[in-house]
């Protein structure tokens, strides 16, 4: 109830304040299960990507907006749905609650890179989006979005206005129809996540670095290759890592 409230009154708002253009609405599903899975510039992507869609997003966020009362009644209220970063079994019922959200009929809005880069490049994304999309057998829409970072940058609480935002939705993807329900295999978890990148990457005009994202980490200097493309299709990318904990439990973090 809350979060159809919120999407009443936010819209006229927020349509208002920013030029938002959408392209691509129509490959989202109407109806039944899908993962909306985007490149994460900023906090109030999950605004903006709610705002357009034309349905229910429900995101999973890092379980530390819950451990607040000030946040943990407003992000359950909306139905988010918390991320253990830890790994384990906190973050296989994450995992777990996500597949109940799809296999009702839901649409999950997730972030494979795990958490916003420190520069503007798309990152090496994270396989928790192939083992949903395999176990569940839910369509996977690549979303590109622009001009977040521009509004609101790192560490900025406040969103600055009239700024132009673009969100692209691109056609849908069945994992399971290429792949199966290998879940067991991370080899192909790897394949279908490096595909699903590339898909972003196209929608988002970003240069893909294949390089988990983090904050703590300083950006590459140029030149050094580690921000060049690794298509899968064309290339192997680095595998360093390959079948980590890290890298099969985590899903997302809307940080």
């Amino acid at each position: 109830m809350l979060y159809g409230a919120l999407k009443l009154v936010l819209s006229p708002l927020m349509r208002a304040l920013y030029s938002v253009r959408v392209d691509g609405l129509e490959n989202v599903p109407t109806s039944g299960p899908v993962i909306l899975a985007s490149n994460h510039q900023a906090f109030c992507d999950s605004l903006f990507i709610p705002l357009v869609a034309s349905r229910r997003v429900t995101f999973v966020a890092k379980a530390e907006y819950f451990e607040s009362w000030k946040t943990n009644w407003f992000f359950r209220a909306v139905g988010q749905i918390p991320m253990y970063r830890e790994g384990g079994d906190a973050a296989r019922r994450s995992l777990g609650e996500a597949e109940r959200v799809l296999r009702a009929g839901g649409c999950i809005g997730i972030y494979p890179e795990g958490t916003r880069p420190p520069d503007e490049r798309l990152h090496r994304g994270r396989t928790g989006v192939a083992r949903l999309a395999l176990a569940t057998g839910a369509p996977v829409v690549p979303v590109g979005i622009r001009g977040t970072r521009e509004i609101q940058p790192i560490g900025a609480r406040m969103m600055k206005p009239f700024k132009p935002v673009e969100v692209r939705f691109g056609v849908p993807a069945r994992l399971g129809d290429r792949y199966g329900h290998r879940l067991d295999d991370p080899l192909v978890l790897r394949q279908a996540t490096d595909d699903l990148m590339w898909e972003i990457g196209q929608l988002s005009g970003q240069q893909y670095v294949d390089r988990y994202a983090s904050r703590r980490s300083q950006p590459t200097e140029p030149g050094s290759g580690a921000g060049q493309r690794s298509d899968p299709a064309r290339g192997t990318p680095d595998r360093s890592g390959e079948g980590s904990a890290e890298d099969r439990e985590v899903l997302a973090d809307s940080a």
